[in-house]
């Protein structure tokens, strides 16, 4: 519980428990009996079983079945169903009726605890609860006294119970239990009373009576039951004993009285008139020691009210205390009673004032002087609370001041006692200042000799000393630091005698140079036998100097001396043969405070201080080491371990220092000691005390939790394993681990036990707690190595460990499970769920299986904790997220959790039902709308059950979500968070994801109307727009606050991944998610555009630029989906832009891609309107992409030097693996280049980017880098965005000059060579059947030859010679792609030959050039061409043929299944006609381009018909005289009939696209849009023309040819004469319909110089071009 509004109601509900106390519980009665039979709501066996308990705990019946259905509730460890077979079991039931019989004695414990705690705090101002505790005390002070005490002694005189009278469970044990719960119960109440007295008064009377009942009882002694007493109840009885005494002393108000005295205004006092009664009442005091302190205190308050009456009574009983040893017996109580018990501040204020005061008075008798040591050791005790010291040094020369200047008198003779007082004087920082300015001072010296010396002269009576000579007091070599007592000096001789002379010189010195030459002496003499006379001496000030570094930090530049010698003193010590410990231990303590303060700073003469401690534990190896030899030679067989515990407090605190990687590879040592040789076997160890195991484990694991948390930037990731990684490995791979899952392994049970056996005044530090956080920091070392551990495939021993299934319920996921049982630290079952939680994410089992039968237990245990009001909200927080992780990762066990229970509907559907143990009842009323704001459900508790349902909805749990949707108000419960007004961003978060995710539900089908209402309502009541402003409002404020906002920077972080979540979805399902209107997605843009812009402007912190990279993404999304509507946002853009580029590139890699890549989208969307902003874009960009290209080549070499470049033993089908992390499809070089590339698309004139370009040397950067990356077959994203670039400059003159004149064909033209292999066969396998689309290797190579054709293009003559350098280097290629038409007819390999041709006729231009530099390749060319002519030719006729090839060799994707079989085969019908005309389209372009360029290598056709003297030779033969239909063999040569041939099938398909759509089957017309069947009408009249072209020139090629013989030219005339008669008859009726003209209507050879204009009708017959040019030539072989 945590909220005090909270605190104030339970404490008013259960008041009257608490003033009632014990007596709450009442004996059994035959009325209560009958109520509880007459009560129906209670089920008869749990009736009966009720009965028994009341018969066994001498309880009321209805509380008996109250306490029966508390402990089913919280404590039962099983089921509903299990509790049945319990109760009727004989057996089971009394194990049963016996825990529940410990768990009312826990009860009847914790109602006092409660009562004690608001007495302790109620009037502590620091405490937060302190009002709430202030009223409740004051409720209840009235008889509260009263009533504890009857309560006390009626358990005092209680009858011991027997098996008569509380049936037979109640044996001899049980007897014992029941008296040690006497026991504790009287001590808590005596507690309470001593609490209660020392807030408020006690009168005479009230003194008189608890005196008299505690003598009656003998202080506890004398208990009804002592016969029951055992060795193990002894500290209780003492406990009783010591609160009996404690109560009459706060009762005698010794704080008062000293006081009054003080003021000299005694009678205001209660006990100032006589008390006679109480004086002859204690005079019978005096034969136990409890009495001693109530003695000693009863004659300071009659001396003190009455200093001039010397009664013999008081003397009396004053003589008698101090018989009974009481200073002793003050020191003893006050370690009795433990240091965090509840009353130990006013025990030692009573303490205090008893010895203070008496001291006063009473210090002159001999008794209290031969008690000094006792005296000491008491006044310790008490000085060691804090507000104690600073009241003593208020009066230093009064009370407790006179056994400061006792220990004074004997120093430094006797070093002991003074160093013990002082240090107990420690407290604060005054203090510490105090301390050392009364050692600096000293004006006494004491020496004891057994002989009078020589040097001194003395009168006659000896009393006083004067030395004759000055004197060294250190026997020290020279030049180090000593003591000089002066000639002259006077010694007062306090006891002289023949054996001894104790003589206090009158010498002023200092202690600390004496405290240095006492470490200096130890260090002389270590190897001698004074050494332990010299250690007694030199540990208190080591004690000293230690309490005093770890109070006040500034004093420790005085004590360098001192501090400085600890380094050699440890390395004397440890290397003696028996070392003292306890020394050792003293000067680690030291080191540890030197250590924590001044990690780097620690050093001493030879270096830092990791060095020094390898020196000394690790000299001569770990294992020989001196901390080795004197842990396994002198610790383990003592049983003592205060070196180990000191030494692992220093390791700790170095680790936690930091002290840099350096200092941390010092440490190695240390902690591979700790890992190897002490964590497996410290459990086994020899303990002398106990609760020292548990300690030493809590250390070690201490100390690994630290090197856990340790940030990266302290660790230095070089060769050598880190502290981090070396504890990983140790604990993922050794016995190490095993010890850390043995820990865990302990169990809640034990845990239990342990707390249970330990006596309350342990408080804080006793061995229960020591053990709980033991487990718990296993738990946090375990989660950590697993969540740290480098992943790999196999399970390491520990995760092995951590997952096996052990027989007999002995696996550790059950035993971490049950830990929710556990119910003393909160801490303890959130840290295992938490551990369950990162379990079930990584380790591949079950959760449900391991928990075995008690899965529905330890599920009941987990919802009860999380419906409880008063639980530890994080608890709940922790079981929910666990429960989030198992939606996904844990199926049986959230179907366990979900508890669903099916109904069966109508028409046999499934209808589901929350059952009774549903976790879903839990998370619906955490949701409610109406439990907001409420102290049970905080915000991050509201948050973890939102983000379970969001799991549920990602994970598609349908049978869950049926029943969400179904409950009344759900939606609106879900979504009341996002109306409310700045809610915090913690909460709003998954509100956010989850509607959006909820939402999604739109694609699947219908939604509710509650949905589709609240989404309505979230639009009309404008959220959009807030959410949009809050969202941009915490970027911009985080990123003002620069710093300090790091701090909200999860809760921001998360907030903007929600909004992004819900805006993708909004903007991808506008009319569902009501997102529809224009003004509201401007006002969403421009609020991402101005977060982006305020995140990464002003980038000052890592945080802020991350969440500028958030916002970039949101930005790009919405540029996406909203491309109408998007503004005009180049100008910020640009300016974010120049902010990212210049802030630190490693941290923005990614966000410059998003900024590219939305001034990419801009671009396309909007284009350039402001051309001035070109210039600063342009140099921009093109800086980054020479940066980009210059690391990239870096990256790549590294990678080639390394052996890591990938080779491709493929063929070019293969793609390259994904080359370094800089080359990625979205990466900063690839979209810098597609941005430039968009740049200089823009800058049509080239004005800008080629000053730019002058400037920045991008072109050279670029080409090495793809040169580079070609040659490697790196870098594929790379080189296709840089090939783009290229192709875009290429397109103008300028540009084109300037990508040759950097050097692109030396780029290209070799490295192009290892990008793919030519097969010796010439088959086709080389040739890719991947998507067209897709980044290939093979898509370079044809984006290379289309640079080639466009450069070419541009430049004409300018670049031949490096065409032909190009075509001659990769003519097998060429070749083979000419040819793999005939095999393949993939898109992409189509592609390539279209490419290839398209370079050839470009280059057919150029023919001579070709002629004189390669004839071969130039007839092989020829020769490929006609053949490819002829390919495609028949593929384009034969559409059946072509449709099996395609079906054969790439068979069309599945369509998803339908019901009706119709449609489906109607789709894929469709799907296939599509697929075949892109291939024919393709076909067709090739077709186009191969007859274009076949022109070039034909005659002329004027100058063939016109001169008469042409040179034939020049021009080969293409097509052979023949005129059959082109065959697909590829023995038949190309002849005029293939010619022909192609002119029929594009009239044909020309016929086809003017047919009607007719529903039944499916043309070109009903497949392609109107622009694409006018494009492919003017590809068909262009192919037509270019074939009647290449037929009439080779024709009367033929005919003029002397070497063929009149008989063939007569038959070529007739074919002609005939097939073409017939063609022109179809084509003139095909041009009287109308039809387009060729794009190269106007580049043939005709009269008419103007073509008919596309779609226009068609002149009057003759007048096309090209059919006049064709009537002529038929007119010609007619004749």
């Amino acid at each position: 519980m945590r909220e005090p509004v909270q605190i104030e109601a339970e404490l008013d509900r259960h008041w009257d428990r608490l003033h009632q106390g014990l007596s709450y519980y009442k004996p059994p009665s035959s009325s209560s009996a009958a109520k509880v039979k007459d009560n129906k709501d209670v089920a008869q066996p749990l009736k009966e079983f009720g009965l028994r308990i009341s018969k066994l705990l001498n309880l009321d019946e209805q509380q008996s079945v109250q306490i029966l259905q508390c402990y089913l509730q919280e404590d039962y460890r099983g089921t509903r169903d299990s509790l049945k077979v319990v109760l009727k079991d004989e057996r089971q039931s009394l194990a049963l009726l016996l825990k529940i019989a410990d768990y009312y004695y826990e009860e009847r414990m914790c109602l006092l605890r409660c009562v004690l705690l608001l007495l302790t705090y109620f009037q502590d101002e620091r405490h937060p609860y302190s009002a709430e505790y202030s009223n409740s005390v004051t409720k209840l002070e009235k008889d509260l006294v009263s009533c504890y005490q009857a309560q006390f002694e009626s358990l005092f005189k209680a009858e011991a119970p027997t098996w008569e009278t509380h049936g037979n469970l109640m044996t001899e044990r049980q007897v014992s239990r029941w008296f040690l719960q006497c026991l504790r119960e009287q001590s808590l109440l005596l507690e309470i009373i001593f609490l209660y007295y020392a807030y408020f008064e006690m009168s005479p009377s009230d003194l008189l009576s608890f005196t008299k009942m505690f003598k009656e009882q003998g202080f506890g002694l004398r208990q009804t039951n002592r016969h029951l007493v055992d060795k193990s109840m002894d500290a209780l009885v003492d406990r009783i004993g010591y609160l009996s005494s404690l109560i009459l002393v706060e009762g005698m108000d010794i704080d008062f009285l000293h006081k009054c005295a003080l003021e000299d205004c005694t009678e205001q006092h209660q006990f100032s008139c006589a008390a006679d009664e109480m004086d002859q009442l204690l005079l019978t005091f005096g034969d136990i020691p409890h009495h001693g302190p109530v003695l000693l205190a009863w004659v300071l308050l009659r001396h003190t009210l009455r200093p001039d009456e010397t009664n013999p009574v008081v003397r009396r009983i004053g003589n008698t205390a101090l018989q009974l040893g009481v200073f002793q017996y003050l020191s003893t109580m006050l370690k009795g009673l433990g240091q965090k018990c509840a009353c130990m501040a006013s025990c030692r204020s009573s303490s205090l004032s008893i010895e203070h005061a008496l001291l006063s008075c009473l210090f002159q008798t001999d008794g209290v002087a031969t008690q000094c040591s006792h005296l000491i050791d008491a006044a310790c005790e008490v000085l060691s609370a804090p507000s104690l010291a600073e009241v003593f040094w208020e009066m230093p020369n009064m009370g407790l001041g006179m056994i400061l200047d006792s220990a004074v008198g004997m120093f430094p003779h006797q070093i002991g006692p003074l160093l013990q007082l002082l240090t107990a004087l420690l407290s604060n920082k005054s203090t510490v200042k105090k301390v050392y300015n009364f050692l600096d001072k000293m004006s006494f010296y004491t020496q004891v000799y057994k002989h009078k010396p020589n040097d001194v002269i003395s009168k006659d009576d000896e009393t006083l000393w004067r030395r004759q000579t000055q004197k060294l007091l250190y026997p020290l070599g020279t030049g180090q630091t000593n003591l000089w007592m002066p000639q002259g000096v006077l010694g007062q001789v306090m006891i002289g005698g023949e054996q001894t002379y104790v003589v206090r010189w009158d010498y002023s010195y200092s202690s600390w140079t004496l405290f240095t030459c006492e470490v200096e002496m130890l260090l002389h003499v270590v190897s001698t036998a004074d050494v332990l006379a010299h250690c007694a001496r030199v540990k208190p000030i080591l004690d000293l100097v230690h309490k005093i570094i770890s109070t006040d930090w500034t004093v420790s530049d005085c004590l360098l001396p001192l501090t400085s010698r600890i380094y050699m003193l440890l390395q004397r010590l440890t290397s003696v043969i028996n070392p003292p410990v306890d020394v050792i231990a003293s000067c680690v303590n030291c080191l540890s405070v030197l250590a924590a303060r001044m990690p780097g700073k620690v050093r001493l003469r030879s270096g830092p201080v990791c060095t020094t401690l390898n020196a000394l534990f690790f000299s001569a190896g770990m294992k020989a080491g001196n901390y080795g030899n004197l842990l396994v030679q002198i610790e383990q067989p003592r049983g003592e371990y205060a070196v180990t515990i000191a030494f692992l407090r220093l390791l700790t605190t170095l680790v936690k220092g930091q002290l840099g990687s350096t200092q941390n590879k010092g440490l190695i040592p240390c902690v591979l000691l700790v890992l190897k040789e002490m964590l497996p076997t410290y459990h086994k160890w020899r303990y002398n005390t106990y609760g020292v195991r548990e300690r030493i484990g809590c250390l070690i694991l201490e100390l690994i939790h630290a090197i856990l948390n340790l940030s990266p930037e302290g660790e230095d990731q070089g060769s050598t394993p880190t502290l981090q990684s070396l504890c990983i490995y140790s604990l993922a791979n050794t016995e190490a681990g095993q010890a850390v899952v043995n820990i865990m392994g302990v169990g809640v049970d034990t845990i239990d036990v342990v707390l249970a056996a330990q006596p309350s005044s342990c408080g804080a530090e006793g061995p229960g707690q020591i053990l709980i956080q033991t487990v718990k920091l296993a738990f946090s070392v375990t989660n950590n190595v697993i969540r740290l551990k480098p992943p790999s495939d196999a399970a390491s021993p520990l995760e092995q460990a951590l997952t096996q299934h052990g027989g007999h319920g002995s696996n550790l996921i059950a035993v971490l499970a049950k830990y929710i049982y556990h119910k003393h630290d909160p801490a303890l079952p959130r840290l295992a769920i938490q551990l369950l939680k990162r379990l079930a994410t990584v380790a591949p089992m079950s959760v449900y299986a391991c928990l075995g039968s008690d899965a529905a237990a330890i599920r009941d245990a987990f919802l009860t904790r999380l419906q409880s009001k008063t639980e530890d909200m994080r608890i709940k927080v922790m079981i929910l997220e666990f429960l989030t992780v198992a939606v996904e990762t844990q199926p049986g066990l959230i179907e366990l959790f979900l508890n669903l229970e099916v109904k069966d509907g109508s028409e046999g559907s499934k209808e589901f039902l929350l059952g009774e143990w549903s976790c879903l009842h839990v998370v619906l009323d955490l949701i409610d709308s109406k439990q907001q704001g409420k102290y049970w459900c905080p915000p991050l508790l509201h948050r973890a059950a939102l983000a379970f349902l969001l799991a549920l909805w990602q994970d598609r749990r349908d049978s869950a979500i049926s029943v969400l949707r179904a409950k009344e108000r759900f939606w609106e419960n879900l979504t009341t968070p996002l109306f409310g007004t700045l809610t915090p961003p913690s909460d709003t978060t998954e509100v956010l994801r989850r509607s959006s995710v909820c939402s999604s539900a739109s694609r699947c089908g219908s939604l509710e109307q509650s949905l589709k209402d609240g989404l309505q309502k979230f639009s009309n009541a404008r959220r959009y727009e807030y959410w949009s402003q809050y969202v941009k409002a915490l970027v911009c404020h985080v990123a003002a606050m620069e710093e300090e906002g790091v701090c909200y920077f999860a809760e921001t972080q998360m907030l903007i991944s929600a909004w992004r979540m819900l805006l993708i979805l909004a903007t991808g399902h506008s009319e569902v998610m009501q997102l529809t209107d224009d003004s509201t997605k401007l006002k969403l843009f421009m609020d991402v555009l101005d977060g982006t812009q305020a995140a990464l402007t002003t980038p000052t912190s890592v945080p802020c630029l991350r969440l500028g990279s958030m916002m970039a993404t949101l930005l790009l999304i919405l540029l996406k989906q909203w491309r109408r509507s998007a503004p005009d946002i180049l100008s910020p853009l640009s300016l974010i832009l120049e902010s990212v580029l210049q802030a630190d590139q490693q941290l923005m890699e990614r966000t410059k891609a998003k900024v590219f890549s939305a001034l990419i989208s801009v671009l396309q969307i909007q284009g350039l309107n402001d051309i001035s902003q070109l210039p600063q874009l342009l140099l921009s960009v093109c800086e980054t992409v020479k940066d980009e290209a210059l690391a990239l080549i870096d990256s790549t070499r590294h990678m080639s030097q390394a052996g890591d470049a990938a080779e491709d033993e493929d063929s070019m089908e293969t793609d390259s693996p994904r080359g370094p992390q800089k080359d990625q499809r979205d990466g900063v070089c690839v979209l810098a280049l597609h941005l430039a590339k968009e740049l200089c698309r823009t800058d049509e004139d080239g004005e800008h980017w080629v000053l730019v370009m002058r400037k920045v040397p991008v072109l050279p950067s670029v080409l090495s880098a793809m040169e580079l990356s070609l040659r490697s077959k790196n870098n594929l994203y790379f080189t296709e965005a840089a090939l783009h670039l290229l192709l875009t400059l290429a397109r103008t003159p300028q540009g084109a000059a300037a990508v040759a004149g950097a050097g692109v064909i030396q780029t290209i033209c070799l490295p192009l060579l290892s990008v793919y292999e030519v097969s010796s066969n010439g088959a086709s396998q080389s040739f890719s059947r991947k998507a067209q689309d897709s980044a290939c290797w093979p898509g370079v190579y044809r984006l290379c030859m289309s640079l080639m054709e466009s450069l070419l293009k541009t430049l004409r003559y300018n670049f031949v010679n490096e065409a032909l350098d190009f075509v001659g280097v990769h003519q097998e290629r060429i070749l083979q792609c000419l040819n793999a038409v005939r095999t393949v007819q993939s898109l992409s390999c189509l592609d390539e030959a279209d490419h290839t041709v398209g370079f050839l006729l470009q280059l057919s231009s150029f023919c001579k050039e070709w002629q004189f530099h390669l004839p071969k390749l130039l007839r092989d060319v020829q020769v490929n061409l006609c053949y490819l002519c002829q390919t495609c030719t028949y593929l384009l006729h034969s559409k059946k043929m072509l449709h099996h090839y395609l079906q054969v060799r790439e068979p069309p994707p599945p369509l998803p299944v339908r019901t009706r079989t119709r449609i489906r085969s109607r789709e894929r019908e469709e799907a296939e006609q599509k697929a075949l005309l892109a291939v024919q389209c393709s076909l067709l372009k090739i077709l186009s381009k191969t007859l274009a360029t076949l022109q070039h290598f034909t005659p002329d056709c004027c100058q063939i018909l016109l001169d008469q003297c042409m040179d034939l030779a020049e021009y080969r033969t293409l097509f052979v005289l023949s005129f059959t239909t082109p065959a697909f063999d590829p023995d038949v040569a190309p002849s005029f009939g293939t010619l022909l041939a192609t002119i029929n099938v594009a009239l044909g398909m020309l016929s086809e696209m003017e047919k009607k759509k007719e529903p039944a089957s499916l043309s070109i017309a009903s497949l392609a849009s109107s622009e694409e069947i006018q494009a492919l009408k003017s590809l068909l009249m262009f192919t037509m023309e270019n074939c009647f072209y290449v037929l009439i020139s080779q024709a009367v090629r033929c005919l003029k040819d002397a070497a063929i013989l009149p008989r063939d030219k007569q038959r070529l005339k007739q074919e002609l004469s005939s097939e073409l008669s017939t063609l022109l008859s179809s084509l003139s009726r095909h041009f009287r319909r109308g039809s387009p003209s060729s794009p190269a209507g106007g580049l043939l050879p005709s009269s008419q110089s103007k073509p008919a204009t596309p779609g226009s009708k068609a002149a009057p017959e003759g007048q096309e071009p090209f059919i006049q040019l064709v009537q002529a030539f038929v007119r010609l072989v007619q004749r």
